[in-house]
């Protein structure tokens, strides 16, 4: 792999990449991407209205989630990524032009499907640092726990996704059927997968460099988030391999059942919110604001 790089000349720009600072740019797109789903959600509009300090809270949970839980894995504070006191504000000032921006004119610029590309792009960057960075974080804790970089890799990928039970609760909703270990989405399984090859590269298992690893990982994310959002797609690249794989060693029928949880019976709601906000909710929630005018 390092031959191939070298001969294309990568080697470089791979490690001008990988050490290419997140903030404020990439961080942004992060925040508002992750707002943005939040805003998708089932009456998460109207607890802004009613309850700003718990939509507040929902967003920070939306966009520091991954730090929360990790901290508290490895015996941190909960509250020890709170002390970065430009990414609240930023993170903050996200969430009000988001929700309260005069005549929605911040949401419909974010929501428009050519800058949400970008920002979903911008966004899987900075997904595939925290997912190398929770394993790095790991090995540093326990070097020669394996298992826990992973876990913990995995944890800081994927997000408010291991949490959004109690996420939901903030917001008065109580579905114990969308917990995203249940209904593992693309990004969950991706962080996973992620945090897996990274653990593999930080104990020598595997002949690449992070930097190389971090830039091939990103432009896999990137790339079929970017398709899946711009054909509005909730199935999952991996549904093939998974199934024939669970079929083998586990005996679970094959095909279907992927699709089942992505395309729901006409007339039924879907049964996994989270699989399915980016367009079902918005659109459910667009069709409620034209009655209402």
């Amino acid at each position: 792999m390092e031959n191939v790089l070298a001969v294309l000349n990568l080697g470089d720009f791979a490690q001008a990449f990988s050490k290419m600072g997140m903030f404020p740019v990439f961080d942004v797109a992060y925040y508002i991407v992750s707002i943005l789903y939040l805003k998708y959600e089932p009456g998460s509009v109207e607890v802004s209205r009613r309850s700003p300090v718990a939509s507040w809270l929902c967003a920070m949970l939306y966009c520091f989630g991954s730090y929360i839980l990790a901290d508290i894995m490895l015996g941190s504070s909960p509250l020890d990524y709170f002390q970065y006191n430009s990414h609240i504000l930023l993170a903050s000032a996200v969430w009000y032009l988001i929700f309260y921006c005069p005549l929605n004119l911040f949401y419909k610029c974010v929501a428009f499907l050519p800058v949400k590309l970008v920002l979903v792009a911008l966004k899987e960057v900075v997904r595939t640092r925290k997912i190398a960075a929770g394993v790095h974080h790991a090995h540093h804790a326990y070097h020669h726990g394996y298992f826990i970089m992973v876990i913990v890799g995995y944890v800081k990928g994927s997000g408010v996704a291991l949490i959004s039970n109690f996420e939901q609760l903030l917001r008065g909703v109580w579905r114990p059927d969308t917990n995203e270990i249940l209904n593992m989405s693309f990004p969950t399984k991706a962080s996973l997968y992620g945090a897996i090859l990274f653990t593999l590269q930080e104990s020598h298992w595997l002949p690449v460099s992070k930097s190389v690893l971090i830039l091939i990982f990103t432009l896999f994310m990137a790339t079929t988030k970017v398709v899946m959002t711009a054909r509005h797609s909730h199935g999952s690249p991996f549904s093939l391999v998974e199934s024939w794989t669970c079929h083998l060693l586990f005996g679970s029928p094959l095909g279907g059942g992927e699709e089942d949880n992505h395309h729901p019976p006409a007339g039924a709601a879907p049964s996994s919110p989270l699989k399915s906000k980016e367009e079902l909710s918005e659109g459910a929630r667009k069709r409620k604001a034209k009655k209402a005018e």
